[in-house]
């Protein structure tokens, strides 16, 4: 059974930077893509950032290029979503999900098996 645990959250103010570490125990995800999921207070959980497995393949949702980067190192069973000059309409808990397959990047929940707890991103004015 694998298990993935978010980390990294916080308060911050409006233009500094996070960055969110997702880390499996249980089974490696080294052969899995990973997706962050984001599910701001009151709204649906929608998709972030995606990885395939190698790190080759990243995908992002709009409102998050050019300030987000999702990356990983499999030799830590980690993976990272760093984000720059956060807003407000950041605010929300992150979540990362294990894909079904090494390409697996859809943005749907649905499609996910496998979730951390989350982690709270606070960003204020």
């Amino acid at each position: 059974q694998v298990q993935l645990v978010e980390s990294g959250g916080g308060l911050v103010q409006a233009g500094d930077s996070l960055r969110l570490s997702c880390a499996a125990t249980g089974r490696p995800f080294t052969n899995y893509a990973v997706t962050w999921f984001r599910q701001p207070p009151g709204k649906e959980r929608e998709f972030v950032a995606s990885i395939t497995w190698s790190g080759d393949n990243t995908y992002y949702t709009d409102s998050v290029k050019g300030r987000f980067t999702i990356s990983r190192d499999n030799a830590k069973n980690t993976v990272y979503l760093q984000m720059n000059s956060l807003k407000p309409d950041d605010t929300a808990v992150y979540y990362c999900a294990r894909g079904r397959n090494s390409y697996s990047t859809t943005p749907h929940p649905q499609d996910y098996t496998y979730w951390g707890q989350g982690t709270q991103v606070t960003v204020s004015e």
